[in-house]
Formats: C-alpha cells, sequence, structure tokens
C-alpha cells in the first residue's frame, strides 16, 4: 500500500518535474556547453575545453568586475539586513499611523527598477541633482559618482538597499511577529531587560528567517545589472562594472558567447556557494532544535 501511494505521489508531481526540467534543467546544460566552446552570431560551435575559463580569469577586468561585484553585494545585502532589522523590530510596536508608514517602507517595491534607477540617477546628476545641491550646500561635499568609482559603486549599493529593503523587511517583519510573547515575557520574569530580551529571545527565534533573508538576497544581488548598467553603464574606464554588466558587454557587445557563458557559469558557482553556506546552517539549526 505504501509502495502504491509513494508511485502515485511521484505520478503526480512528475509534470512540474519535468516542466522545471524543461525550463532550468536543458538551458542550464546548454549553457554549460556553450561555455566549452567558441562562437558567435553565424558560426558553428567549436569545442574548445576549458579555454573561455582561462581567457575570463586571465581577464583583469573580469577579477575588477568581481572584486566591485563582492563590495557591492556585500554592502547592500548587510546594510539591508540591519535596516530591516531595526525597522521591523520598530513596527512591532504600536503607534498612530503604523499601516501607513509601513506602506510607505514597502512602496519601492511597486516601481519598476528602470524607472527606480532613472529616478535617483535624476535626484544625483553631478552639479543639478537635488541630492547634489543639498550635500554641496549644507556638508560641502562634491558627490561626482560620474568620475569617482568608489562614489559610483556607493550610489550603486545606495540604489539597490532603497529598492530591495521591502524584500527583506517583509520576511523579518513576519518573523519578529510570530516570537511567543510568553517567552519574552519569561525573559523579563527571569530579570533581562529589553535589549537582552532581544538579543537572547527574538533573535534566537528569527534566525532561521535571518538566513533565509541573506541567502536569497546574496543570490539576488550577485545578479545585480540594471542598477550599475543604468547609472555608470560600467564607468568611468570600466571600474564600477560588476559581472552582469561584464557578462553583458561580453556577449551582446562583442557576441563572444563562450566566455559570456563562462562567465555566467562562475556567477552561478559563487552564488551556490554562498547559498550552500547558509543552507548548511539552516540545516545544522534546525538539527539542532529536534
Amino acid at each position: 500500500m505504501f509502495e502504491a501511494n509513494r508511485w502515485v505521489a511521484a505520478l503526480m508531481v512528475s509534470p512540474v518535474l519535468i516542466l522545471l526540467f524543461a525550463i532550468i534543467g536543458i538551458p542550464s546544460v546548454f549553457v554549460i556547453w556553450l561555455s566549452l566552446t567558441e562562437t558567435t552570431f553565424g558560426t558553428d560551435p567549436v569545442f574548445v575545453g576549458l579555454d573561455n575559463y582561462r581567457q575570463i580569469f586571465g581577464d583583469r577586468i573580469f577579477w575588477r568586475a568581481t572584486l566591485n561585484t563582492f563590495i557591492v553585494v556585500n554592502v547592500v545585502v548587510y546594510a539591508e539586513l540591519i535596516l530591516a532589522l531595526i525597522i521591523a523590530v520598530a513596527l512591532n510596536f504600536r503607534f498612530i499611523g503604523k499601516g501607513l508608514v509601513f506602506s510607505i517602507l514597502i512602496a519601492p517595491y511597486a516601481v519598476s527598477e528602470v524607472s527606480a534607477v532613472v529616478m535617483w540617477k535624476f535626484a544625483f546628476e553631478p552639479g543639478i541633482g537635488v541630492f547634489n545641491v543639498l550635500l554641496k550646500q549644507a556638508f560641502g561635499i562634491d558627490f561626482n559618482w560620474t568620475r569617482n568609482p568608489m562614489q559610483g559603486l556607493g550610489l550603486i549599493s545606495l540604489v539597490s538597499i532603497w529598492i530591495h529593503l521591502p524584500f527583506t523587511l517583509i520576511i523579518l517583519y513576519s518573523a519578529i511577529a510570530t516570537v511567543p510573547e510568553d517567552l519574552k515575557a519569561a525573559a523579563r520574569v527571569e530579570g533581562a531587560n529589553e535589549w537582552q530580551v532581544f538579543r537572547h529571545v527574538t533573535l534566537r527565534v528569527i534566525a532561521p528567517a535571518i538566513l533565509i533573508a541573506l541567502m536569497f538576497r546574496y543570490i539576488f544581488a550577485m545578479r545585480l545589472f540594471s542598477e550599475a548598467w543604468l547609472l555608470t553603464e560600467g564607468g568611468p574606464a570600466r571600474m564600477t562594472e560588476v559581472l552582469g554588466i561584464y557578462l553583458y558587454r561580453t556577449a551582446f557587445r562583442y557576441f563572444d558567447f563562450g566566455p559570456a557563458a563562462a562567465t555566467g557559469i562562475a556567477m552561478q558557482i559563487l552564488s551556490l556557494l554562498v547559498a550552500s553556506y547558509y543552507l548548511y546552517r539552516l540545516y545544522k539549526g534546525m538539527r539542532n532544535n529536534v
């Protein structure tokens, strides 16, 4: 009877598995094959082995893009986490206008990335942008991100945080709202202050949600493209280029599909390494709680 139920269950989920294989599996295999070939428009693929990987790993621009991606991703992910955690804790208190504040905070998710980036670009336009003018008048800061690579990466990070903060906020806010009040009350009875309650009770309960938010944001942030492309296009002199832009240039500017596919595989491996770490932490935490 049990075996029959297993076969029925497998049969019921098989359409989804076939669909996933068709949409994800087959293209992934094709990209891996493409990364081992030399090809462009109008030519047949020629197998070259690992030459494409040697080419991109020997390209200093690739490593510059990798470093920029590493810097921006870590700034974005951890700044988002800290901001979302602070805001989520504040939103779990009752106050007038809470619904309006929450709606304003998640509003960036209703704006398309292109529109949001263009809006921020105009606001920080060197010399005439409203935020640039305020920075100049209030603090004497000449924020010319079109010429300064670090300022360019900073603006890319700021825009990415603004766009994606609602994702992390919703996850953490929902997790904090589910923390049992009796656990916090018991900690207070034992003499814990509010900071100790938050640190030893709330954070421990929401730790799986934090790990999930970190894992997904790392994976999404590794694919960073629209913010960097629409703001700087990798300039000046490709100093703010990230891996997404490097892949785009290689594939759709130089039409060199082999190295572009190899770059995509490298990005996927980096994402998998990050995801594996957080999945391991989640698994370990669940095993310890069993």
